[in-house]
């Protein structure tokens, strides 16, 4: 069963750096960090060389990567309403001051009692909030795991990549020395049958050097 520690702790993960609330559009920076699109832009303003606020890491381009990923988990939890905030007065129900212990699957609400047996619910699917909390928590950490190892695969294609590139950027410095090797070797080559000449009499060398 899902505890309302788990349930903190999970909500804390979908909570932006900078407001301390649920992300709205969240973007990632290159250091792998996440925060809602308006206050990274709103924090950036305030500086001059765009730093990442958690890990202070400098972004070279002003470019945000939109987490689709993130996005629907935290759509997810706001279904739920898994805001550990929410106090007991909030979880008691506004037309009826009876306690939400219901969660109605068809509308993704809370309810209590009396609104099951409403006409505006006829029909629909129930769980008791302990169940439907487990029943998501279980989902939402299937998809930060989802989003995880997607982050570790694009991580890894990255490194390979720069890998690769080092690769090609070696290989043509090392083809661009040989050229110049065989250029300075050419010049040397030069340069002593040029002292060999000069090793012989003036008259020989201009001569030859007509």
């Amino acid at each position: 069963m899902a505890s309302g520690l788990q349930a903190e702790c999970w909500t804390e993960e979908l909570n932006c750096a900078i407001c301390l609330d649920f992300f709205t559009d969240p973007v990632s920076l290159g250091c792998g960090h996440n925060f809602c699109r308006s206050c990274i832009i709103r924090s950036w303003e305030k500086q001059e060389n765009r730093s990442c606020p958690e890990c202070r890491q400098v972004t070279a381009e002003r470019k945000l990567q939109v987490n689709r990923a993130l996005a629907k988990i935290v759509e997810k939890a706001r279904e739920f309403s898994l805001d550990p905030t929410l106090t007991a007065v909030n979880r008691q129900c506004e037309k009826h001051r009876e306690d939400l212990k219901l969660f109605c699957e068809t509308d993704k609400k809370l309810i209590c009692s009396i609104c099951r047996d409403a006409k505006e619910h006829r029909g629909h699917s129930f769980l008791p909030i302990d169940e439907a909390a487990e029943f998501y928590m279980t989902h939402v950490m299937a998809e930060f795991a989802k989003m995880h190892q997607s982050l570790t695969d694009r991580e890894q294609r990255v490194m390979c990549d720069l890998k690769q590139r080092e690769e090609e950027v070696l290989l043509r410095m090392e083809t661009n020395l040989r050229e110049i090797q065989c250029k300075l070797d050419s010049v040397e080559q030069e340069l002593s049958e040029l002292q060999t000449q000069m090793g012989k009499d003036a008259l020989t060398f201009l001569q030859v050097k007509r």
